[in-house]
């Protein structure tokens, strides 16, 4: 398993308050970064998923992982406060390494399986604002800064890969946009960072085991199998952790610039670079859902964990 050295490593992981972005940041931290981590429910104020996480709570993570977590309220669709966060890194860094474009917000908007004549416009508008527009607001704002140093990493998180959306329409006309659109924008990075000598990509979880989906099953981490009852297929989820570890072996690869404007997985993440989720498995979710779910066969993880 590579073991990630982030010490001297300054990241950014906007969209750090639940799920995969708090699974990478947390796994940043392991690896020693110090990691600024952003969203709009702290402990003062929820955003309007009016749930418990908060980002001081992502930030305390990260530091008891062995980094340092900085929490920053920040509403990725205002620019002034985007430009407020990366002059503030700059200030106390004067450098950035890593960005980490995770922010989405949308699982309240979405409406599965819906025409588009059907489907509510402003929450479809809405969708695509929360998880395009704050993608370009911060990259706006933070990719100068980044560009300054040669190796800058930008890490563009997503729903799927490009194979696996290329062939699949995925719930509705707005979600399908929301996530491919990361995966175009990874490719627009890296081509905007090569003459800085910087990499972007676009990365997907598999089946997340975030907080939420955790909640909709009625289960917690330690009972997640209890949810093969109702869902036989979740047995080939994964922690947010999983996708946090790849990415810390990734932003450590000295030879990451080969990932530049690639779309891949956690699962192809931890085989290439040795790492498991916390449980010491390593599933291939994607692999799982065209050869097994998709396929209509029985679920059995057997080669895919």
């Amino acid at each position: 398993m590579t073991t990630a050295d982030l010490a001297a490593t300054v990241a950014l992981v906007a969209g750090a308050t639940r799920g995969a972005g708090r699974g990478i940041a947390v796994e940043l931290g392991a690896a020693g970064a110090t990691v600024y981590v952003t969203g709009r429910s702290t402990r003062a104020r929820r955003s309007e998923y009016d749930r418990p996480e908060t980002i001081e709570d992502t930030a305390d993570l990260v530091t008891a992982a062995g980094g340092r977590g900085v929490a920053v309220p920040t509403d990725h669709l205002e620019p002034e406060a985007v430009a407020a966060l990366v002059a503030r890194i700059e200030r106390e860094q004067g450098r950035l390494d890593v960005l980490v474009n995770d922010i989405w917000g949308g699982e309240l908007l979405v409406e599965w399986d819906v025409p588009v004549w059907e489907h509510d416009l402003a929450n479809g508008l809405r969708t695509l604002r929360l998880a395009i527009d704050t993608h370009l607001v911060t990259a706006h704002h933070a990719l100068g800064l980044l560009a300054r140093r040669p190796g800058g990493l930008v890490v563009e998180v997503t729903d799927g890969t490009a194979a696996y959306n290329d062939r699949h329409y995925r719930l509705n006309v707005f979600y399908d946009l929301a996530k491919i659109a990361p995966i175009r924008l990874a490719r627009s990075w890296a081509h905007e960072l090569a003459p800085h000598g910087g990499t972007a990509l676009a990365v997907t979880p598999g089946w997340l085991r975030s907080e939420i989906m955790l909640e909709h099953f009625g289960v917690t981490e330690q009972t997640w199998r209890d949810a093969l009852v109702r869902e036989p297929h979740f047995a080939i989820s994964e922690t947010p952790r999983f996708l946090g570890r790849g990415v810390a072996a990734l932003a450590a690869d000295p030879d990451r610039a080969r990932w530049s404007a690639a779309s891949t997985s956690s699962g192809e993440l931890a085989a290439v670079y040795g790492v498991t989720d916390l449980d010491g498995s390593r599933p291939d979710c994607w692999r799982y859902l065209v050869e097994v779910q998709d396929a209509g066969r029985p679920a059995d993880t057997t080669g895919y964990r």
